[in-house]
C-alpha cells in the first residue's frame, strides 16, 4: 500500500514538472458592432468601382469629368476596433535559461457563413522560434513586420479599423481598414511570410530587432505558363528565365527611459519577377533575362503594385520608414507619429509612388472605466511626373471604450478624411475626397 502511494506522489511530482516546463495558452478576439459611413467626391470619377484617396498611375476618369457623388453604407459588421482572431502559443523550458516557443493565429469571420477566414488573411502569425535568457529571441515563419509592432505601442488608435488614422491607413485609402489585414496598408507591410526575426532583450533602455525575408527562385520562367513546351521569343511571348523573388530586410530600435518611448523603424522589400507586367501585356525584360527600358505601358498600368504578404508586389523596391515617440504624463499619454513610404519600379526607380505622413494625439482614463483618445493628422501623396502631381490628405479620429471588465469593453469611434488635388494619372484631372466613418460596438479577448 505504501509502495503504491509512493508510485503516485512520484507519478504526481513528475507530471507536475513536465507540466511547469511545457504551457499552451488558446487567445482570441471577437469584435462586432454597427457600422457607417459616409463618402463625397468631386471631379473625374474613377473608372475603378472604389474611388481611392490617391490615384496610383493607371486609373482613368470616365467620359465626362465633372460632377459630385455621395455614398452611404450601413451594416451590422466586424473588426471595426480590431481584428478578429483565434491563436495557439505556447513555450517550452530547455532548461539552462533557453526555451522553445511557438504562435499559431487564425483571422475570424464573425458575421460570415465561414467563422474562420479562408482567404489570404487566415494566417495572421505562424512561427516557431527559440530563446535565450539575457540575449534575446530567434523565430522563422510568418510575422509582423518592425514596423507594425512599433505602430502598435505609437499608435493613440491603437491600430483600430476606422478610418481618419492617418499613419495606419488603408489599403484602399478612406475605406474602412478592413483590407488592411492583407499584409500591406498604405503606409508600411504589415506581415510578411518567410520571415527570419531577431529580438534582443533590454539593454540599458534599448531593445533591437532586425528581419530577413528570403523568397527566392532561380528557374527556367515562361511567359504562358500554359505552355508545355518553350514559346517563341516574341514581345508577348517568350522564354526568359532568370531569378523571381520576394526578398525583404528591416531594422528596429527602441529606447525607453522612465515614461518616455521612442522608436525607429525601417524596412525594404524587393520584388522581381522577369516574365510579364500582370496588367499589361509587355514584356519586362529582354531574351537573356535583363530587364528592358521602362516604358508607359510597363509602369503605368496598373502602377507599381505595393509589397504585401500575399504578392509580395510587382516588380518594385518598397522602402518604409517609421519615427514615433510616446510620453506619459500620467493623466494622460501623448503620441507623435512620423512616416514615409516609397515604391519604385523595378526597371525605372524615376517610376514611383510615394507617401508620407505625421500624426499627433492623445489618451487617458478618464474615469477608472471609461477611456478616451483622440488623434489628428495630414500628409501627402505624390507621383512621377512633370511637377511630381501631390495629393494632401488629412484626417483625424475621435473614440472611447467602456470597460465592462479586464477582457470586454464597449467602444464607440468616429473618424473623418479629407484628399485634395488628387491626379488620378499624370496630368489628369483632379479629384477630391471627403468621408467619414463610425461604429459602435463589443469587444470581448480571451
Amino acid at each position: 500500500m505504501k509502495k503504491s502511494l509512493f508510485a503516485v506522489a512520484a507519478l504526481s511530482a513528475i507530471a507536475g514538472a513536465a507540466q511547469a516546463q511545457s504551457s499552451v495558452t488558446v487567445y482570441g478576439i471577437l469584435d462586432v458592432g454597427y457600422v457607417g459611413e459616409n463618402v463625397r467626391y468631386s471631379g473625374p470619377v474613377l473608372a475603378t468601382s472604389s474611388v481611392k484617396t490617391v490615384a496610383t498611375p493607371g486609373q482613368t476618369p470616365r467620359a465626362n469629368p465633372a460632377g459630385v457623388e455621395k455614398g452611404t453604407s450601413n451594416q451590422f459588421s466586424s473588426n471595426s476596433q480590431q481584428t478578429s482572431r483565434i491563436g495557439f502559443k505556447g513555450t517550452e523550458d530547455l532548461g539552462g535559461g533557453a526555451s522553445a516557443f511557438f504562435t499559431i493565429e487564425l483571422g475570424l469571420t464573425p458575421n460570415n457563413e465561414q467563422a474562420i477566414n479562408t482567404g489570404g488573411t487566415q494566417n495572421r502569425q505562424t512561427f516557431v522560434g527559440l530563446k535565450k535568457n539575457g540575449i534575446g529571441a530567434g523565430s522563422i515563419g510568418t510575422q509582423y513586420t518592425p514596423i507594425h509592432t512599433a505602430v502598435g505601442a505609437t499608435d493613440p488608435g491603437q491600430q483600430n479599423q476606422i478610418m481618419g488614422d492617418i499613419i495606419y491607413g488603408a489599403a484602399n485609402g478612406y475605406q474602412t481598414k478592413n483590407d488592411a489585414n492583407s499584409g500591406s496598408t498604405d503606409n508600411y507591410t504589415v506581415r510578411a511570410n518567410n520571415m527570419l526575426k531577431l529580438q534582443s532583450e533590454k539593454m540599458a533602455g534599448f531593445e533591437v530587432t532586425g528581419i530577413l525575408v528570403a523568397n527566392n527562385s532561380n528557374t527556367s520562367q515562361y511567359s504562358n505558363p500554359q505552355s508545355s513546351v518553350q514559346p517563341t521569343n516574341t514581345t508577348n511571348t517568350g522564354y526568359f528565365g532568370g531569378i523571381n523573388n520576394q526578398n525583404g530586410w528591416g531594422l528596429g530600435v527602441n529606447y525607453t527611459w522612465q515614461k518616455l518611448l521612442v522608436t525607429a523603424n525601417y524596412q525594404a522589400f524587393t520584388s522581381k519577377n522577369p516574365i510579364l507586367d500582370n496588367t499589361a501585356n509587355v514584356a519586362r525584360v529582354n531574351a537573356d533575362g535583363t530587364y528592358k527600358a521602362a516604358t508607359t505601358a510597363m509602369t503605368t498600368v496598373g502602377g507599381p503594385v505595393a509589397w504585401n504578404q500575399s504578392s509580395g508586389g510587382t516588380n518594385v523596391q518598397d522602402n518604409q520608414a517609421y519615427v514615433a515617440a510616446t510620453y506619459d504624463f500620467g493623466i494622460l499619454k501623448a503620441y507623435a507619429q512620423w512616416s514615409n513610404r516609397k515604391v519604385s519600379a523595378q526597371e525605372n526607380n524615376n517610376y514611383y509612388l510615394k507617401r508620407q505622413a505625421q500624426q499627433i494625439g492623445v489618451r487617458s482614463f478618464i474615469t477608472p472605466t471609461i477611456e478616451a483618445w483622440a488623434s489628428v493628422g495630414n500628409g501627402k501623396y505624390q507621383i512621377y511626373g512633370a511637377g511630381e502631381p501631390t495629393s494632401h490628405i488629412t484626417g483625424y479620429q475621435l473614440g472611447s471604450n467602456y470597460w465592462l471588465s479586464k477582457r470586454t469593453n464597449l467602444y464607440a469611434i468616429y473618424g473623418a478624411f479629407g484628399s485634395s488635388n488628387v491626379s488620378p494619372t499624370n496630368g489628369g484631372n483632379a479629384i477630391s475626397t471627403n468621408a467619414n466613418n463610425y461604429a459602435v460596438g463589443v469587444r470581448h479577448t480571451f
